[in-house]
């Protein structure tokens, strides 16, 4: 193990970063409200399946366990996703240190990964992504573990498949992991393969994610459409340039990024069965993800937690080749606080511990420009923290809408919403007094127009010249104002639409939209 100077190989980074991590999220827990796909998770969450049109089933899972324990309030909420992302940043520190690296390698690795604006927002609320990081990380620890040799060989690799399969259960993007395994044993340990154990590991993952598969054999694959139509229609075009380009955003800035180049360097120079299997890996996932043309910056996030730590181990060395004491602390002292600078500077844009008003000042200060990595037009907030706003605006639009309605339409009437962000609104703050929710988006068409017939809905988000083809009464009763929401959130009409020319029923296979 390397050490260095006075304070040889000190266990408190592994307690101080992460429970650091935890304390700036419990004071940060509800800030800005609710999340547009937070709404969703819970009115998945009320309806347990394995899978779902855009996520398999076991954020989701938790999420129920979470609401049947603490209840829907935000903060128990957000508890999880704090907790999750104290746990990453632990286990970078403990990769770093399984890497070689001592303290300072240790203190780096988990300032960089406690700090970058990526973490903080992966952290900060509910989704199935914060697991996602938590399981990289804990797969690049245990894959250098057992390249090391230094856990009994088949226990080690049924625990790694275990991990597997719950990470592919999570998100299907864990497959990229998998490929990247493959092809990191083929180059560095090969003579794993001649061995039972990746065999088992790869039979015990396939036999957990199993049952998602077979649900998505029973709805003839919605995943596969969705995928389809988010690359076509969604997502907006990622030169290879861009995408490389996103990675030093996603970092936060050049700092953090050097730190993982860093990493990235040393994984290549140590020894083969120190750590290089995850340069490998790493390698594999960026290639896959550059030539996609359409991949997120931060789809390669959860990779690079492994360069973080190989990135503190690499510049601990480059510390220990100054002989004078001094000398060394210098150094190590420049580079925490170039880190802790850039962290604290980016940090905003990751996590909203700042006022809204203040945030766009700050942005505009930083000639930072609001950004989405999807075809949506941006006000004055990034996609991110608008995704945050207006969500009880439009419940509270859709209960005065409901409220104009005779008794007896009031019994017959359903809500109908353009996508699961305002279901999940309706649904959520609603209250059980308010008529059902419906939407043609993702999951929500496939359960289905439910009780409602159409014969009175309230339309939120559909103009009203739309809807005259589909209904022979349309009426505009209200507009939702939301000023810090998307734009095209905002302004919304909210219309009671009445006698429909055709059921709902009848409509609802041409409804379906899977993006």
């Amino acid at each position: 193990m390397t050490t260095w100077t006075t304070v040889p190989h000190d266990r408190w980074p592994l307690v101080a970063f992460p429970g650091a991590k935890l304390l700036l999220h419990l004071l940060n827990l509800t800030g800005y409200g609710i999340f547009r796909d937070e709404l969703y998770y819970i009115a998945c969450s009320k309806r347990l399946a394995w899978g779902y049109v855009d996520h398999p089933p076991f954020s989701v899972g938790i999420l129920r366990l979470v609401r049947e324990l603490l209840g829907d309030d935000l903060w128990a909420l957000r508890l999880v996703p704090a907790l999750v992302g104290a746990a990453a940043v632990f286990v970078i520190g403990a990769l770093a240190r399984r890497l070689g690296g001592g303290t300072l390698a240790q203190s780096l690795a988990m300032l960089a990964a406690l700090l970058g604006p990526s973490y903080l927002g992966v952290s900060h609320f509910y989704s199935m992504n914060v697991f996602d990081w938590l399981f990289w990380a804990l797969a690049g620890y245990w894959i250098v573990e057992l390249v090391q040799g230094e856990c009994g060989s088949r226990a080690g690799w049924l625990r790694l498949g275990g991990l597997l399969g719950l990470g592919l259960l999570n998100k299907l993007s864990f497959l990229w992991l998998g490929l990247g395994l493959a092809v990191g044993l083929l180059a560095v340990a090969r003579d794993q393969l001649r061995k039972p154990g990746p065999w088992l590991a790869a039979g015990l993952s396939g036999g957990i994610f199993l049952p998602h598969v077979l649900w998505q054999i029973r709805w003839g694959w919605p995943t596969r459409e969705f995928m389809a139509n988010a690359t076509g229609h969604k997502m907006l075009a990622v030169s290879p340039l861009d995408f490389l380009a996103g990675q030093v955003d996603m970092l936060g800035g050049p700092v953090l990024f050097a730190v993982a180049l860093a990493g990235l360097l040393f994984l290549f120079a140590s020894a083969p069965g120190r750590g290089r299997i995850l340069g490998w890996m790493y390698l594999t996932v960026f290639t896959l993800l550059l030539l996609n043309g359409t991949s997120r910056a931060g789809y390669l996030g959860p990779a690079t937690s492994w360069l973080l730590a190989a990135g503190g181990v690499g510049l601990e060395a480059l510390v220990l080749r100054l002989r004078a004491p001094w000398g060394r602390w210098a150094l190590a002292s420049i580079l925490g606080a170039l880190v802790s600078l850039q962290g604290l500077i980016a940090a905003p844009f990751g996590l909203p511990v700042l006022p809204v008003e203040t945030f766009v000042e700050y942005s505009r200060a930083l000639g930072v420009a609001p950004s989405t990595e999807e075809r949506k037009e941006l006000a004055q907030l990034p996609q991110f923290y608008a995704d945050m706003f207006g969500w009880r605006e439009k419940a509270e639009m859709a209960r005065r809408a409901v409220d104009r309605l005779a008794p007896e339409e009031r019994a017959v009437a359903c809500f109908f919403a353009t996508n699961y962000g305002v279901a999940g609104a309706l649904e959520h703050f609603g209250g059980d007094d308010l008529p059902p929710v419906t939407s043609g988006h993702n999951n929500l068409w496939l359960w289905g127009p439910g009780s409602c017939t159409g014969e009175v809905m309230i339309v939120l988000g559909v103009e009203r010249e739309a809807l005259e083809a589909w209904f022979e009464e349309v009426e505009r009763v209200d507009t939702v104002e939301c000023r810090w929401c998307m734009p095209y959130e905002n302004h919304q009409p909210v219309v009671v639409a009445r006698r429909p020319r055709v059921t709902l029923a009848e409509a609802w296979p041409r409804l379906k939209h899977f993006d």
